[in-house]
């Protein structure tokens, strides 16, 4: 009875979302944190059921958050010692939001391959000099309904994708979201296409950012086959159109189903806080 008594209270007391697979979006403030520091957030981070953990880039713009013996290197070596499996992300051009929106289809097209190029680049560097044991990569320029609505596009999308990966030794992943543009069919559609090339593809949730109206992001969500992850976001914006992002946390919406699934972001998981700045 005692026993099972026990178990009743280690149920109740574990959390309800668990944080098996987290994103960790560096940014270089983040260079102020202490290896013990970072050693404890890891720990910490194994303790409430980490596993994976989604690094969003590992070069963004000109920032290399200091390479192969940088902090962000270093802090993810202590990660691995603690047992954190790595999904590293590549290049990030912080242009990137712009430029989609500047873009005609071929532009489009022709800055996706020298953005790929950059990635490529990277992921060269990263494993011939980081000593990063990693189980899988991931491409930070996200996906969207808005500017892959033309199906001329997700179709250049796919090709280029579908030659990406084969440069890979791990297993690619990307996010998309969704802004009411595809019917949630279409969209899921193109997901699980997106998928079939071997891709590990995780859609949004939008809880966070509240895009969409919560019938409308539960009616995408529902339409989602089990080939695609889901975000769930860890956060609240409260910034205005056209101010600097700004977000609180909040506890992310408890799934279910056949679906695999991940947090974002491990900075507004409540045992980061103190260690990671927020925005």
């Amino acid at each position: 009875m005692r026993t099972f008594l026990a178990i009743c209270l280690l149920v109740l007391c574990l959390p309800a979302t668990a944080d098996q697979r987290l994103f960790y979006q560096p940014l270089n403030r983040d260079e102020n944190i202490t290896p013990a520091q970072w050693q404890q957030l890891w720990r910490n981070t194994v303790a409430q059921g980490g596993k994976t953990l989604i690094v969003q880039w590992s070069a963004h713009g000109d920032s290399t958050f200091g390479g192969a013996h940088g902090w962000l290197a270093e802090s993810l070596r202590q990660a691995r010692a603690q047992g954190l499996e790595l999904v590293l992300g590549l290049y990030m051009d912080p242009a990137y939001y712009q430029r989609l929106e500047e873009l005609d289809s071929a532009g489009l097209s022709a800055y996706w391959n020298a953005q790929l190029g950059r990635s490529l680049n990277q992921y060269q560097q990263v494993r011939s000099s980081w000593n990063l044991e990693v189980a899988g990569w991931y491409l930070p320029m996200e996906l969207d309904d808005v500017h892959f609505r033309e199906a001329e596009r997700r179709s250049a999308l796919y090709s280029q994708l579908q030659a990406f990966n084969r440069r890979l030794d791990k297993p690619l992943h990307i996010s998309a979201f969704s802004a009411g543009q595809l019917a949630p069919r279409v969209n899921a559609q193109w997901l699980d296409q997106l998928a079939g090339l071997g891709l590990k593809v995780w859609w949004q949730d939008g809880v966070g950012t509240g895009r969409l109206p919560a019938m409308v992001r539960q009616g995408y969500e529902s339409a989602l086959p089990c080939s695609v992850g889901i975000v769930r976001e860890a956060f609240r914006q409260v910034s205005g159109e056209g101010q600097p992002f700004h977000a609180e946390p909040a506890e992310p919406t408890a799934g279910s189903g056949c679906h695999a699934e991940a947090v974002f972001d491990l900075r507004y998981r409540p045992w980061a806080r103190g260690v990671l700045p927020r925005s």
